[in-house]
């Protein structure tokens, strides 16, 4: 490499490590020893290697840098400050303030040129790995040798947290397996921890382990320019396979005092040690301190930056011209848009009366398969049983990225992640299945979807102890209360063939973190569910079935057991009971409308309000009141079939009446 090269990239190095140490001090709080020790590989990756345009940020053939050491972050605004991004030296200053352009952990949606939301350790693997199959995608998709219209890489940085959770192996498993071209995986091997040195706790050989997964495997110096110039030139010529690259580094480098060790991790360096930092790397004593030659060799960049853009937008309109058919695709694929008469077509779907509710909503898909192109799905080794495979597609493979299904493989957790990789394209929605008590395995993935408002759609199936003989062990209790805690998410238990229509069509309408959770057992079609969706589905809960009367009960109930309330209700009518049914598949979403309407769904003296689902009580109080009666599962359930279990625990129309009238 060329020697003022490398003097202007040390320099930008030192800025790095400067910016982060101050940020840091002056909030207080923060992680500064990641971004000083991989400061050298900051100066290069935004300064050489990524081809973006920091002024336009989402343009789709963008290389992605996902930091998974989310702890970092100063090391990624500093990057993206210095490159021309829309963050500010005072966004810096204001490092983990309150509504601060840089919170303390990456946010998607908040900073510009942030891809993934990160900082549970491990995460930002499997969004690296998601967004770089999206792409393969893509590329399969649109590419033809004339336009390569996809050929970006995705680039993630991984610390020794990262590779230590579970997720990163199994989202790294997924990727080789899949032989994704397009990742590169970086780890930040310093060989310390938040608790202290890596070798209190691990002792594993992590290349080696990588080589098995099937990833190309190299090492680093963390600070030789020339070995960085040389690798990734290698890299970039002729990757053939996912690439994990082991870059030994000093954490906090350049603290006379801390570098090296666990003090640095975690911890502000101190005001003392800021200054001693400072003369030892020869840097001003003004704060904040940016010499005007790194902004002058950015600013050179962001011409390039921009010619590259402009190139790319030339190929993309003659290849628009050349491939209307494709073009058309791809517009849809971008812009998301639903068809006009949706509604309709899904009402039309023929179904089959009784039905499961995982058979009805893979009836939904085999629809939405024709006429979303930019619906791919995948499940965790499930999709026999959770329905959710595409039969006009093929499966996605190492082969064949043309394929729409994807089998994630007894891989949940890093499915979910992959799913908001998916969804972070810009181009495509995701669905991910498996059964509803496995949403443990993936529940902090489905909170960082939620975090960053990304349209992900998880479908759930064999959702409550009706599933039967498998037992307690997959019958899930808790897991509908646990969902609708986070917020942001929509989840639906819809009751029939006509609610999962309309759940779907909801769903798609949603800009966020989408669950839909069906039954293993048959359903009855229920024709008073039959209404149009801004009356029914589309509102989040509505009369099912209206009282003759002023109501002495009113009947609150989900899924499967909308149609036992139903029953219920009718037993009740025959001994004169004035009754109302309230089918309420949406909660998230019935809270979202007007007080009017929730006043005429449930408002004033409605008579003794009734929660009936097989699940935990906890939230339902908030409808049905302190004095409401709540029939739901307060233990584990039983290996039994779905009749005994019934019986077991209440869900009878003879149950119900004993505990309502005695």
């Amino acid at each position: 490499m060329d020697a003022d090269l490398k003097k202007q990239l040390s320099k930008i190095a030192n800025t790095i490590r400067e910016l982060s140490m101050e940020a840091v001090q002056k909030a207080n709080s923060g992680h500064p020893g990641l971004p000083m020790g991989c400061a050298e590989f900051g100066a290069y990756l935004y300064g050489q290697v990524l081809r973006h345009n920091p002024k336009s940020s989402k343009w789709l053939n963008r290389d992605r840098f996902v930091l998974s050491a989310g702890h970092g972050s100063m090391f990624l605004y500093s990057c993206l400050y210095l490159s021309g991004f829309q963050v500010s030296l005072d966004d810096i200053k204001k490092f983990r303030q309150i509504h601060s352009n840089t919170p303390g952990h990456p946010e998607y949606g908040i900073t510009d040129g942030v891809e993934s939301t990160t900082g549970p350790l491990g995460q930002g693997v499997a969004n690296a790995v998601g967004e770089a199959l999206g792409l393969k995608f893509l590329a399969a998709r649109f590419n033809s040798e004339k336009y390569p219209l996809f050929n970006s890489k995705v680039y993630c940085l991984a610390g020794d947290g990262c590779l230590m959770e579970g997720i990163s192996s199994e989202a790294s498993s997924l990727a080789g397996h899949l032989n994704l071209d397009n990742l590169i995986l970086i780890h930040d091997a310093n060989k310390i921890t938040l608790d202290g040195n890596l070798s209190e706790c691990s002792s594993e050989d992590t290349k080696l382990r990588y080589k098995s997964y099937g990833f190309d495997v190299f090492e680093l110096d963390g600070y030789d320019f020339d070995q960085m110039e040389q690798l990734f030139n290698t890299i970039l010529q002729d990757q053939k396979k996912p690439c994990f690259i082991e870059m030994r580094t000093i954490i906090g480098k350049g603290s006379p005092n801390k570098s090296g060790t666990h003090k640095v991790h975690g911890s502000p360096l101190g005001q003392d040690e800021v200054e001693a930092t400072k003369k030892a790397l020869g840097l001003p004593e003004e704060s904040f301190y940016v010499p005007q030659s790194v902004h002058t060799f950015f600013e050179q960049r962001l011409a390039k930056d921009a010619a590259l853009e402009s190139k790319w937008n030339e190929m993309y309109k003659s290849w628009s011209t050349e491939f209307p058919e494709l073009h058309k695709q791809f517009v849809a694929m971008h812009q998301k848009k639903l068809p006009e008469n949706l509604e309709t077509l899904l009402r039309d779907v023929e179904m089959k009366n009784p039905l499961a509710g995982r058979s009805a909503s893979q009836s939904v898909l085999n629809l939405l398969g024709d006429l979303l192109p930019g619906l791919y799905g995948g499940s965790a080794d499930l999709s026999g049983s959770d329905c959710t495979m595409m039969k006009k597609f093929p499966l996605v493979s190492s082969s064949n990225f043309l394929g729409r299904n994807i089998k994630y493989g007894i891989r949940e957790f890093a499915m979910a992640g992959a799913a908001a990789g998916l969804a972070q394209t810009g181009m495509i929605i995701p669905y991910v299945g498996t059964f509803l008590t496995f949403s443990d395995y993936m529940r902090n993935a489905i909170r960082l979807a939620a975090l960053s408002k990304l349209q992900v759609i998880y479908q759930f199936t064999h959702d409550s102890i009706f599933l039967g003989e498998d037992g307690p062990t997959h019958q899930p209790i808790e897991h509908l209360a646990a969902l609708r805690a986070i917020p942001r998410v929509h989840l639906f238990r819809p009751a029939d063939n006509w609610e999962v229509k309309m759940t779907w069509l909801a769903m798609l309408q949603y800009q966020g973190p989408s669950i839909i959770v069906l039954s293993r057992q048959n359903l009855p079609e229920l024709p008073l569910a039959n209404v149009a969706f801004d009356k029914g589905v589309g509102k989040g809960a509505y009369i099912i079935k209206k009282e003759t009367a002023k109501p002495q009960f009113t009947l609150f109930a989900t899924g499967s057991e909308v149609s036992l309330a139903l029953d219920a209700a009718m037993a009740l009518e025959k001994i004169g009971k004035a009754v109302r049914v309230i089918s309420m598949p949406c909660w998230e979403l019935f809270e979202a409308q007007s007080k009017e309407y929730k006043e005429s769904v449930m408002g004033g003296d409605i008579g003794k309000r009734v929660a009936i689902e097989a699940g935990v009580s906890l939230g339902w109080h908030k409808w049905i009141g302190l004095d409401g009666i709540a029939i739901t599962m307060e233990t584990f359930g039983e290996s039994a079939p779905i009749g005994d279990l019934a019986s077991e625990f209440g869900f009878t129309v003879d149950a119900i009446l004993d505990r309502l009238l005695t």
